[in-house]
Formats: structure tokens, sequence, C-alpha cells
């Protein structure tokens, strides 16, 4: 991977965040006029020529803007983007839900994903280590422009009939990292271009040795342009309680 200047990162920076905010292909001008980035217009184009040619953006049409691809957004994620702050009030409000909870799996899980879809507006999901699925916010998704394309939606929600096919998938996610992000266009399914994917796992020890460790992976489902700088705290936060409201 081709080290990159500290400019080529303030625009890298600045083009992910705007594609997150409009969902359409970003052109120079737009950052021009929005993002003070201390360069002239013609030294935009260039550098943005420049990040295309290394990987890190695309361009769909020669007259068209760039969008990232998912080796831009992995830099933007590990090193450019600052991860938000939670709402003391929705921490507090999802760690109530999910406490009372606490003494049934079931529905600790259901409203573990269901804090994900509604606070996030996405798909959440949660696989336990049985093969069990419970997921939430089904049609949440419809409202994100990348999944107007029925085929697109048609098969991220068929996932759900064919639990071999999300295996494979959650598969993926494997590594040391605590908090495994996916992309479309890495799992080699034409329909899933445009998603991406947010995975970590949850288990625990259990105090008394007679009671057998519980686990599995918990998660959202959207688009490939998700604001990952609030989707990977709200994911780490509620996979969090779910450790702790399942330790017995």
């Amino acid at each position: 991977m081709t080290e990159l200047s500290d400019r080529q990162k303030a625009l890298l920076k600045a083009i992910v965040e705007e594609y997150i905010e409009s969902a359409d292909p970003v052109g120079s001008e737009v950052i021009e006029r929005k993002y003070d980035l201390g360069v002239s217009p013609a030294t935009i184009r260039i550098e943005m020529g420049k990040l295309t040619e290394m990987g890190y953006l695309r361009q769909i049409h020669t007259s068209a803007g760039r969008t990232p691809t998912s080796m831009g957004m992995r830099v933007y994620i590990n090193e450019l983007m600052k991860e938000k702050q939670l709402p003391v009030t929705a921490e507090v409000s999802i760690k109530e839900k999910l406490m009372s909870n606490r003494a049934k799996e079931e529905r600790l899980l259901k409203e573990a994903v269901t804090a994900l879809a509604s606070r996030l507006d996405m798909l959440g999901l949660v696989r336990d280590d049985n093969g069990q699925v419970y997921y939430a916010g089904a049609a949440n998704i419809l409202d994100w422009p990348e999944f107007y394309d029925i085929d697109v939606a048609r098969f991220v929600l068929s996932l759900f009939d064919e639990n071999p096919m999300l295996s494979e998938i959650i598969g993926k996610a494997v590594g040391p990292d605590p908090i495994h992000i996916l992309f479309g266009e890495e799992l080699g399914y034409e329909d899933l271009l445009p998603t991406g994917f947010v995975f970590t796992r949850y288990e625990f020890v259990p105090v008394n040795p007679g009671v057998a460790g519980k686990g599995g992976v918990i998660g959202v489902i959207g688009p490939a342009r998700m604001n990952f700088a609030l989707v990977l705290p709200y994911v780490k936060y509620v996979r969090n309680l779910v450790c702790e409201a399942m330790r017995v």
C-alpha cells in the first residue's frame, strides 16, 4: 500500500466524509467549496487523480466525481476517523432495556439487535455459536439509496433464509481485531457491492464452573458508506452490555 502524504490524507478524509453524508460521487468543486484544504482547485483535481490511480478512490464515469473504494474506506477508518462519543441518554436507555432482559438469553439478544437497528437505522443481527439468528430493522435498509435496487435489497434479506451464506460471510470476519468490517466489493457477490458489514464477537466465561460458556457474533448490515464513527462505538457498547448481562 502506497504511503499517503498529509495532503492526500486530508483530501481522502474529506471525500469519504462527504460521500458518507451525500451518497453521491464527490467532485473537486465540492471539496473546494466545503473544505479548507489550503490548496488550489487544480491541485485538488491532481491529487484526486493520484488517489484514484493508487486504488483509494474510483471514478465510475469520466465526467463524474469520485467515491472511496474499500481500501480508501479502511484507511479512513484506521487512520483518519475519530470515533464519536455516544450520548449518555442513549447509553442509559440501551443499558436499562438490556439489563431488564438479562435473565432470558433470547430476549436479551433480541433487545440488543433492536437497539442497534433503531439507533443506527440499519439491520441489526446476532448469530450465536449454535447457529441461531436474531435480527431486527430489516425495513430500515430500504431507506438507504444503496438498497433502492431491488436485487441488492432482496439479496441482503435472503441471507436470513440462506443461513449457510450468512455463515460464510460472518466466517470472513476473522483475526485478532475486536471489530471486523467487511465491504461488499470484497465478498465476491455482485449484489452485495454497495453493502457494508460490521461484526464483533460476544462471549463470556461463566462464574459458575458448572455452566457452559456462550458466545456468538453481533453487528449490523448497512451501506458501505455507513457512518463508521458512530456505528463502531454503538456496536462495541451493545456487545459489552451483552457480555455483562450474560455473565452468570
